[in-house]
């Protein structure tokens, strides 16, 4: 993808010392600056040099993929490989935000690693990870190493985005800029409740309010309007639907690359009658982003209830919660599919790592539940969900996702039906 005009005036900013503080004052309010330092080698063999090069090298590369992140270039950081470096003086020098660095040491048929991300304004460490692997099928544990440091890192849910989380919740209302809000309002999205996704529509509002450029932002409005659609917080349903479809074009028009705008461009075709149209999308989201586990995750709900591959919607549930186990609404998606596929007991294991106020949550516990025959679990079940979500039902569920897959049609009628929901 090529640069505009103001990327490029920026990055020629950066690179002068003279003007780095006119670009701190353009960029305050957008995505961290990332530094990828040069991994050092503690075994000293020039071989292992190159494989611990590569590895920094790598995550460079796929952390640069990432929109929400503005990631300085390798060759610049190879300049560093071998000094002894002050993370704050590099702060300074190439107006970064964050630094990565690691380590890398083979010891006999053991590879260990080590991962930090620092603070360049304090010089504290606020992430690190130790990986210690078997050295056999070296590259592939290479690869499975810089999946999760990325996954873990760099999705809607990683260790960066909740610090620009933070410091955005410290700063005055008033004071909040577009960005701020895009991530508060992705916060609140994701705790899946009616409060939290009214709040949600306002920040996010607010967001494109103050950027209309804000492709993001627009991604994010739509898929706060669809949850409202789809959980019942709603009064006026073709109102939602038609807000989310509405930001959806939005968001496409600004950046028709957006991998979740594309997602729910697919539902959108579903809802509509076209759902030839909406896998053919699916496949090309998925040759897209094969590692991107907010992608996955994502997708693999539309694939088990919207498509009509649940087993592929399963895998890549699975695989979005390997690369990163630390997001609830992965193990939503991993139920879902789950359930669909008859696995209702790891239906019930992955639910309630999930959201759990979420009304969708509470309909796929009542019905694997029901499916299990666990009566008393069920009753407790069904009772929250008729006094908290009067307007939410399993019809409006399969309408609105929209379901359209007849297994899973057929598979959440009988749950509903043995819960009592029907």
């Amino acid at each position: 993808m090529r640069a505009t005009s103001t990327e490029v005036f920026l990055r020629c900013l950066r690179g002068n010392k003279h003007s780095r503080l006119l670009y701190t004052a353009l960029t305050t309010d957008g995505p961290p600056v990332i530094a990828v330092l040069p991994f050092d080698n503690l075994g000293g063999e020039e071989r292992w040099t190159r494989i611990a090069d590569g590895l920094s090298a790598d995550l460079i590369v796929d952390l640069a993929r990432y929109r929400d992140l503005a990631v300085i270039a390798r060759q610049t950081m190879l300049s560093y490989k071998g000094r002894r470096v002050d993370v704050r003086a590099l702060g300074r020098e190439l107006n970064a935000d964050y630094v990565i660095e690691g380590s890398f040491q083979v010891d006999g048929q053991r590879v260990r690693i080590r991962v930090q991300l620092v603070d360049a304004h304090t010089g504290v460490d606020v992430w690190s990870v130790r990986y210690d692997r078997s050295a056999n099928n070296l590259f592939a544990m290479l690869d499975s190493v810089t999946e999760n440091v990325i996954n873990v890192l760099a999705t809607c849910h990683g260790q960066l985005a909740n610090l620009r989380r933070d410091a955005a919740r410290r700063k005055a209302p008033a004071s909040l800029q577009a960005y701020d809000c895009y991530l508060l309002g992705l916060e609140q999205k994701h705790l899946f409740t009616r409060e939290s996704n009214k709040e949600a529509i306002r920040l996010l509002a607010r967001a494109v309010e103050l950027d209309p450029g804000l492709a993001r932002a627009w991604t994010a409005l739509a898929l706060a309007h669809a949850v409202e659609a789809i959980n019942g917080f709603t009064d006026n349903l073709s109102g939602s639907i038609e807000s989310w479809s509405q930001c959806v074009k939005q968001a496409l028009a600004l950046d028709p690359a957006d991998i979740y705008a594309r997602i729910m461009l697919a539902d959108l075709r579903a809802l509509q009658g076209d759902v030839e149209a909406a896998v053919e999308e699916h496949d090309r989201v998925l040759v897209a982003a094969p590692n991107d586990a907010d992608s996955l995750a994502f997708l693999a709900g539309s694939l088990a209830l919207v498509g009509s591959d649940p087993k592929r919607g399963y895998e890549l549930a699975k695989r979005a919660v390997r690369l990163n186990p630390y997001v609830p609404w992965y193990y939503g998606m991993l139920a879902r599919c789950s359930y669909v596929l008859g696995f209702y007991r790891e239906s019930l294991v992955a639910l309630r790592q999930s959201a759990p106020d979420s009304p969708a949550t509470l309909l796929f516990l009542a019905m694997a539940h029901a499916m299990l025959n666990e009566t008393p679990q069920v009753a407790r079940i069904n009772s929250r969900l008729k006094d908290e979500f009067p307007n939410f039902t399993a019809e409006v569920f399969i309408r609105t996702y929209p379901v359209t897959n007849p297994v899973a049609i057929a598979a959440i009628r009988e749950g509903a039906r043995r819960a009592g929901l029907a």
